[in-house]
């Protein structure tokens, strides 16, 4: 047991990231009654589809599990940059027999600015809310801690992690850049140190108070190991889970991940309009080519990318898709979720042996 598993009341060091759209009920509450921390996103489900998806996974656990948040800045439309996103990607469109969007949507809001979606977190209580690309402020901080809730929050430097602390978060996720899906950056404008998960964990144990959860390229207990080695309280662990077959993953997803295209990720803005790690496929290579536009706002740009996939999904291509996955997805292993928890505690054991024996 380590401080930080006492906090959230789990038996073993590990987070399951709450992968927004590819976590379920179902995974979450798996994950917890092994014994770990699950969790889902909900940053893009309307309220009441947030609250029935809380409701689930207590019907399923009586464990703690978290549900994540996104505290980015709201977006800033942009018309004329959208309306080039769009017909930069029209030819795409015409490639499957279908017409691109006549405009781009913000598809959601920011919990920064969601009254409705805190107060149902208020009402719901779930053990443990976690927040991505920032902070609420204050008075919202302190309504969760006054509810009991604990508070988790991503870091990708010491400055934002000390942000974090000082918020009075009660322990920060050290994201490293391997990484999948969305990088945790306060402001995605500012230059991006891209620290290793080694890197940054090891600056965080040192310089903060708090606990420190290291995620980003970890899949077995081995690297469990490492990162508790360098005394996180616990490893969040995301595309490891994404193969259970209580994920929401497609079968093209679940392909990509067991086959050679998990071998090559890369951290691009072109799906979302905000920096991600995800599998390189067909979108990916065309927004990125040198003579794109520049990508509309996050989460607007992903407009587009959700209707150009949809309409290559019709056609049996999977090509522009959103398959997030971190640097190690080639390591990807197929089983329920609950038996992949039992195996990293396994390999966690082996490991803490084998470097107690070098000790």
């Amino acid at each position: 047991m380590t401080a930080l598993t006492q906090l959230l009341g789990i038996e073993t060091p590990i987070v399951q990231a709450p992968m927004a759209g590819a976590a379920t009920p179902a995974l979450a509450a798996t994950v917890s009654n092994a014994g770990a921390l699950g969790g889902i996103g909900i940053a893009p489900s309307p309220v009441e589809t947030a609250r029935t998806m809380i409701r689930q996974i207590r019907e399923a656990t009586t464990r703690p599990f978290q549900v994540n948040l996104f505290c980015h800045r709201p977006a800033v439309a942009d018309p004329a940059r959208e309306a080039a996103w769009i017909a930069y990607l029209a030819p795409a469109y015409a490639g499957f027999g279908a017409q691109p969007p006549s405009g781009l949507i913000e598809a959601y809001p920011s919990y920064l600015v969601n009254d409705e979606m805190h107060a149902m977190l208020l009402d719901e209580r779930p053990p443990v809310v976690s927040f991505h690309f920032g902070l609420p402020d204050a008075s919202r901080i302190a309504d969760f801690h006054s509810a009991g809730i604990i508070l988790l929050a991503t870091a990708t430097n010491l400055a934002e992690a000390r942000a974090i602390e000082a918020a009075g978060i009660d322990a920060v996720v050290a994201q490293g850049i391997e990484a999948g899906g969305h990088r945790g950056l306060f402001n995605p404008d500012a230059p991006d140190e891209r620290l290793s998960t080694f890197a940054l964990t090891r600056q965080l144990v040192q310089e903060l108070d708090i606990p420190v959860i290291a995620a980003g390229g970890i899949m077995d207990g081995a690297g469990i190991a490492a990162v508790l080695a360098l005394g996180a309280g616990a490893a969040q662990l995301g595309t490891a889970f994404l193969s259970c077959p209580e994920s929401a993953a497609d079968d093209a997803y679940r392909a990509a991940l067991l086959g050679d295209a998990a071998r090559t990720t890369t951290l691009t803005k072109v799906i979302s309009g905000r920096p991600a790690r995800g599998i390189v496929n067909k979108f990916i290579a065309l927004g990125e080519s040198s003579d794109a536009p520049p990508v509309p706002d996050f989460p607007i740009a992903y407009d587009a990318e959700r209707a150009l996939n949809q309409a290559a999904k019709a056609t049996g291509d999977s090509g522009y898709a959103a398959q997030w996955a971190g640097q190690s997805a080639f390591l990807s292993r197929t089983m329920p979720a609950a038996e992949l928890v039992a195996t990293l505690r396994a390999e966690l054991a082996e490991a803490a042996v084998r470097l107690a024996a070098v000790a």
